[in-house]
């Protein structure tokens, strides 16, 4: 009985370490997808330099909660609920991994010595730039709440955002390669610029689908629900 106690207030407690690290993780990638907006709106080199060094620490954010999760399996062999929290922490801490790599290589175009002259704002505005980013942000952040607040309902907002991503995505695009198109050979400069906008367009439209997985993962976490399983079947219906 005493034994029994003891094993239940040690993994207690080594799950809610777990998810105080994944918040942690979760507020430093969060951080680095804000600043990453910074450092491109403003060209700010130092903010671009700042976010690829904190990427190191992300990555062994993720290696560390990974281990921590192997550890908690090995050691207490979490059922039910519990279980499911691990599970998802090893997914989770991927996502969010990927998440801060897109970060940092959206920052890093800001020190690309290739582009010299500022992006013609006529041409963000065209393609919405402003609104991808801030639409990834808000499901990047929607999808964290959730699964810091254990709120499903949160999200599943994600996914509604998701599919508002996916359109800006596509016409942002369209209008690039007409753009393109449209441009003097002879000035590469601007076609650099737009290869550069398509790459960055293309990495927010995949932070979204990452957002949209960890709410996958609190969904099945909180309500034992697979979500990707369930989509598959609709698809073959």
């Amino acid at each position: 009985m005493n034994f029994n106690q003891t094993a239940m207030t040690n993994i207690e407690k080594e799950l809610h370490q777990l998810k105080e690290d994944i918040i942690g993780m979760m507020h430093l990638v969060q951080n680095q997808l804000t600043k990453s907006s910074k450092a491109f709106s403003q060209q700010s080199i130092p903010l671009s330099k700042e976010i690829h060094k904190v990427e190191n620490r992300v990555n062994a954010m993720e290696l560390g909660i990974s281990k921590d999760c192997e550890n908690i399996i090995a050691l207490y062999n979490p059922v039910a609920s519990d279980l499911r929290l691990v599970l998802a922490a090893l997914k989770i801490v991927i996502y969010l991994e990927r998440i801060g790599d897109h970060a940092d290589k959206i920052a890093r175009y800001v020190r690309k010595e290739q582009i010299t002259d500022p992006i013609d704002p006529r041409l963000l505005d065209a393609i919405r730039f402003d609104a991808i980013f801030e639409t990834a942000q808000e499901m990047v952040n929607d999808a964290i709440d959730g699964f810091i607040n254990e709120d499903t309902g949160l999200a599943r907002l994600v996914f509604v955002k998701d599919q508002n991503l996916n359109k800006l995505h596509v016409n942002a695009i369209k209008t690039l390669a007409k753009s393109g198109e449209g441009d003097d050979p002879g000035t590469s400069e601007s076609l650099l610029t737009i290869l550069y906008l398509f790459s960055i367009v293309n990495k927010l439209e995949r932070v979204g689908d990452l957002a949209k997985n960890i709410a996958e993962e609190t969904i099945f976490y909180v309500e034992a629900k697979v979500l990707k399983h369930y989509k598959k079947k609709k698809k073959k219906k």
